[in-house]
């Protein structure tokens, strides 16, 4: 199961008479860790996205369930997500 994380942050700007906010979300993808730096090669393991073995809040939250390698292995997408409301909806 997927675990995303979404922050939404206030801008302070003012568009007309809407109020602008940015929603932004983190997940990890594929491992990148050289498995082969050793021995001067480069051989990465195939794991496709982070999935934490353990829960939110624990040690086990920060290594991955497929390769057993540690998140920051992972690269980081930032997803980010521009929202206009008006005064409505505040």
């Amino acid at each position: 199961m997927k675990q995303r994380q979404v922050a939404v942050r206030r801008n302070g700007s003012n568009r007309g008479v809407g109020n602008s906010s940015v929603a932004s979300g983190v997940r990890y993808v594929e491992c990148q860790k050289n498995h082969a730096a050793n021995i001067g090669g480069y051989a990465v393991d195939g794991c496709r996205e982070f999935m934490a073995s353990g829960e939110k809040g624990t040690t086990g939250a920060l290594t991955c369930a497929a390769c057993g390698c540690h998140r920051n292995f992972h690269r980081r997408e930032v997803e980010t997500q521009e929202v206009v409301c008006d005064s409505s909806c505040v």
